[in-house]
């Protein structure tokens, strides 16, 4: 049986928190007390909420960059390499809907020199997908006009599930990771006559 420690407790309760109140509306109290701790206990591992925030920020950038690099990785094929990073992606933010939510929308919540640190992953992430999409379009197989812009909008369908995906809603994970990923196929492949549907 694994046991839990106590900044494991921590970083979980803040976790649950965050996603339901926000950054702004939680307080050290309220953390300490889903985790079951005195309010005097966090500052032993964290000296403030913003700290805390920091540490399950930074660790779902980190997650969220291996998912998009591992994906990248997986295949050669241009367009699988979209279809497979997108789905991947998509249902990373799906899977950890908390998670991701805290992680896209309390960013501006850090404090500056944090926000640096952590924008260091989110611009790994938009070069991993912006290079799959550049070598795409040197293969001739991708039609993108705008990589950058293209790149932000793939990601953007996965991020933006975490603004209102719930587990057991209408729609699974998978189903909607797959619905992603291929509307992102049909979003940058270019057009042939050789070449079957996405």
């Amino acid at each position: 049986m694994t046991t839990i420690t106590a900044r494991e407790r921590l970083i979980n309760a803040a976790v649950e928190a965050f996603a339901e109140k926000g950054f702004a509306a939680t307080t050290t109290r309220d953390i300490a007390s889903r985790a079951g701790m005195s309010p005097a206990a966090v500052y032993v591992h964290h000296d403030s909420k913003e700290s805390l925030l920091f540490t399950v920020s930074l660790q779902g950038h980190r997650h969220a960059l291996e998912i998009i690099n591992t994906a990248a990785a997986s295949t050669t094929d241009p367009v699988e390499r979209i279809r497979t990073m997108v789905y991947d992606f998509s249902r990373w933010h799906a899977d950890h809907s908390r998670v991701g939510r805290i992680v896209q929308w309390e960013y501006h919540a850090l404090t500056p020199e944090h926000r640096t640190e952590v924008a260091v992953f989110r611009r790994s992430i938009e070069r991993t997908m912006q290079d799959a999409l550049t070598d795409g379009v040197a293969q001739g197989v991708l039609d993108v006009d705008d990589v950058p812009g293209t790149a932000f909008s793939l990601l953007s369908l996965g991020v933006d599930l975490v603004r209102w995906f719930e587990p057991g809603g209408s729609r699974s994970a998978h189903e909607l990771a797959s619905l992603h990923a291929g509307l992102a196929v049909r979003m940058v492949l270019r057009a042939s006559p050789s070449r079957p549907p996405a």
